[in-house]
């Protein structure tokens, strides 16, 4: 079975579910959750607290434990249960450290034997066969290649949770000699955001919070401090679109597609700003995944053929 991951620095995203890259561990069973597993001795559940980002997430077994949560949860959905399961995985990095660190993602994941592990009183065993790895960016607007085919130049900006990851395509192919990695996601914003307003209102507000005003929810916060959610993004969108520009990334002479969840978000400022002449946006936050999994079947048949 071919399981597609983002490994997010903000959230987990697989082609079916999505959840905070967050953990807490346990030395016995929790009673109170919902969401439990078992691997190795230990117990584990997921946090709202995201872990701290890492450039290099292989340093500890944290985003390994993640992926046994993702695994499980797309297995639960298939609705069938066998004892053995032979799982290929088609993960991705940020296209500035893809060359670098591709082999040791890939490698993470292996394992001479059989994972065991248990979730929500459910034994599990898994073989993990191929890791595929991919670029990002690239990877989400595969499924869109109607955007990208017979275009001269066009640059990918996939604003995520503490980066923001560019990428050259010339004539709809990916130029790896042209790929950097910006840090200044989402999670920079917010934790900037919420500094204003504790410093500006004396309040305490959280992601959740900045999430729900640019998304039109309602919220039972004072107007100033949706007023300040709002300005202080507009800056923060202006100041990426700055950075792509000392970076030769001109989107003024140059279409671009804007993908990740962090460009839902920042959309509206994006495409209001005269910095941006053409840009289409990919809406779906699981973009990259369902990208990861085209990518995966195709590489797939190629080895079984």
């Amino acid at each position: 079975m071919l399981i597609s991951i983002d490994h997010g620095n903000s959230a987990i995203k697989t082609v079916n579910h999505s959840f905070i890259s967050g953990l807490s561990e346990h030395t016995v069973k929790p009673h109170i959750n919902d969401e439990v597993l078992e691997y190795d001795g230990r117990y584990w559940t997921l946090s709202s607290k995201r872990i701290t980002y890492m450039m290099d997430k292989t340093e500890d077994e944290r985003y390994f434990i993640l992926t046994l949560f993702a695994i499980a949860k797309e297995l639960e959905s298939t609705g069938r249960y066998v004892p053995v399961e032979t799982v290929d995985l088609a993960v991705g990095l940020p296209p500035e450290h893809y060359g670098v660190l591709k082999d040791r993602f890939a490698n993470y994941f292996k394992r001479e034997n059989e994972v065991r592990f248990v979730y929500n009183d459910k034994p599990y065993c898994i073989v993990i066969n191929h890791v595929m790895v991919f670029p990002q960016a690239y990877a989400a607007v595969v499924p869109k290649s109607n955007l990208i085919v017979n275009t001269m130049r066009m640059f990918i900006v996939d604003i995520g949770g503490y980066t923001t990851d560019v990428l050259l395509l010339r004539n709809g192919k990916p130029d790896m000699q042209f790929c950097r990695s910006l840090e200044s996601g989402i999670i920079t914003m917010n934790n900037e955001i919420a500094r204003k307003v504790n410093i500006l209102h004396n309040m305490n507000i959280d992601d959740e919070h900045v999430s729900a005003v640019l998304s039109g929810k309602e919220t039972i916060l004072p107007q100033e401090v949706k007023d300040a959610i709002v300005a202080e993004t507009r800056i923060h969108a202006k100041g990426i679109l700055d950075q792509l520009r000392e970076l030769q990334v001109d989107l003024r002479s140059n279409p671009a597609i804007f993908v990740g969840g962090g460009s839902i978000l920042l959309r509206p400022f994006i495409e209001n700003s005269p910095l941006v002449a053409k840009a289409e946006f990919i809406s779906s936050t699981n973009a990259n995944t369902i990208g990861y999994d085209m990518l995966g079947r195709m590489k797939l048949s190629k080895l079984t053929s």
